[in-house]
């Protein structure tokens, strides 16, 4: 967690409205006395390995994460196994061991339903010395982990599958854009990637495997979407600049095996006759004005929702024009819509999830960040052992509608630090013009985001028969820091 440096920076301002922004959407920013009185007395238990608990300690695991995450949820390994088959593990912390619906933990994780990220200061879900060290899996520690093993047959397809605790030792905390580096474009080897004897070997078979899962999932209709996120860059504690982050192979490596976790878990506690919470995204409200931008790109989408007809659009969107295509991309997520919780019961037919491509999908692997994942680990952990189902139908319901409610929030406080963290940079640039994409459109007002620096704000002048998707040229007219506000006036 970020922590108070000079009370005149920037970066001081910004933990200010991050905070405040935190209270106004209903969140708990921090953890009573009573309970942080408790973590300070709490120490690490040794693992035990007795019963079902395998140990696989010995396994090349290795966690890629950002480069500053300690809260390490998962562990990844691959496993060349006959006929040209690759066996995945996924190893998941195993938090609700100290984390139990009894714990004193408990209250704020089931009220703030997620770990919040901002530029300035995280508002962990847990208390730090759990989700950064007790419940973390860590480098070099033992820890107990819930293990989903799936094996991929050559086409990418699972042909069978397997949960169960297990023990494990994180061999290599590595990093998103240094592994991406190596992998793509044959830079040097990270040297926690060469320190360890075969690893180098093993990242690969999980690279293809990745790829072998990505490629199946486009071929069954997932949406193919590139987008540009900004990084705040900070010199000492103010604002220096803001860096675009964009999607890598390493990260497609951890979102590939985690949608196939996820979907593994899911069919699982299906299997069981256990209710679950699943995440969807449903079809989309405005597919009529995703219509109307294929046509822009002279491309026919049908008229009723097909995930299949808009990849196909978007692949060629990325081939005819790959410059426009993160702005395309992000035109499309406004339009699509957010995601939510729902209560699947035995025997419902699911929901789904429409950008995915995928049906059957849960929220299982971080539950150090996000209280649903810790839920369906709860709930999967009375599946394995054969105990009765600890939360009543209703209990779930209410549990998902609470986090969809929450997650929206958390968004939001993001979203708030994020356009204040711009609002400092651009506020000596009043009458600058830029070139932008309108992302955007409601009661409310119409937004559009910059190309350079990649930040949004809102079209208080001009906005008349503007739409998601149409390009524009604006003007900063007014910043606001405390509020978050950047406004722009319509040029053409």
């Amino acid at each position: 967690m970020t922590r108070n440096n000079n009370d005149g920076s920037q970066r001081t301002l910004l933990q200010k409205i991050a905070r405040q922004a935190m209270q106004d959407k209903g969140f708990q920013v921090d953890f009573p006395a009573t309970v942080m009185d408790i973590v300070q007395k709490l120490s690490e238990k040794p693992v035990v390995i007795a019963g079902p608990v395998r140990d696989l300690r010995s396994l090349l695991w290795c966690s890629i994460d950002n480069d500053d995450s300690e809260d390490l949820d998962q562990l990844s390994v691959g496993e060349a196994v006959a006929d040209g088959d690759v066996k995945i593990l996924v190893a998941v912390a195993d938090v609700d061991s100290v984390v139990n619906k009894a714990s004193v933990f408990e209250e704020h994780a089931n009220h703030n339903c997620t770990s919040v990220y901002t530029s300035a200061q995280i508002f962990p879900m847990l208390p730090e010395k759990l989700s950064t060290d007790l419940t973390s899996l860590k480098y070099n520690a033992d820890r107990s982990a819930i293990v989903v093993e799936f094996i991929l047959e050559k086409d990418g397809s699972i042909k069978n599958s397997d949960i169960y605790p297990a023990a494990v030792q994180n061999k290599a905390k590595l990093a998103y854009n240094s592994t991406s580096a190596w992998l793509e474009a044959g830079a040097e080897m990270p040297k926690a990637i060469a320190a360890v004897n075969g690893l180098d070997k093993n990242l690969l078979l999980q690279y293809d495997a990745a790829k072998k899962l990505k490629d199946l999932r486009y071929r069954n209709g997932a949406l193919n979407l590139e987008t540009i996120e900004a990084r705040p860059i900070f010199k000492g504690d103010d604002v220096s600049s803001l860096e675009e982050e964009k999607m890598n192979e390493a990260k497609d490596i951890i979102q590939e095996f985690m949608i196939c976790a996820n979907g593994v878990t899911a069919r699982y506690l299906g299997s069981a006759n256990s209710p679950s919470i699943r995440r969807v995204v449903r079809v989309p409200k405005r597919w009529d004005r995703i219509v109307e931008l294929a046509t822009a790109w002279k491309f026919k989408l049908p008229t009723q929702p097909d995930s299949k007809a808009l990849d196909q659009f978007l692949l060629a969107a990325k081939s005819a024009r790959p410059d426009q295509f993160p702005d395309l991309s992000l035109s499309v997520i406004k339009l699509l819509g957010s995601g939510e919780y729902v209560v699947d019961l035995p025997g419902a037919d699911s929901t789904g999830h429409f950008g995915l491509a995928v049906k059957d999908y849960t929220h299982s692997t971080a539950p150090n960040r996000r209280y649903p994942d810790l839920v369906t680990q709860r709930l999967l952990k009375a599946a394995l052992y054969k105990k009765p189902v600890p939360y009543s139908n209703d209990e779930l319901a209410v549990i998902a509608t609470h986090c969809t409610t929450m997650e929206d929030g958390a968004r939001k406080v993001e979203r708030q630090v994020e356009k204040s963290t711009a609002a400092l940079l651009l506020r000596g640039s009043l009458g600058r013009q830029f070139d932008g994409i309108v992302t955007g459109v409601s009661d409310k007002g119409t937004w559009v985001r910059v190309f350079r620096p990649p930040v949004e704000g809102r079209v208080v002048m001009g906005f008349e028969g503007l739409d998601v998707g149409n390009r524009v040229s604006v003007q900063l007219v007014h910043t606001d820091v405390n509020r978050g506000f950047i406004d722009f006036k319509r040029l053409k």
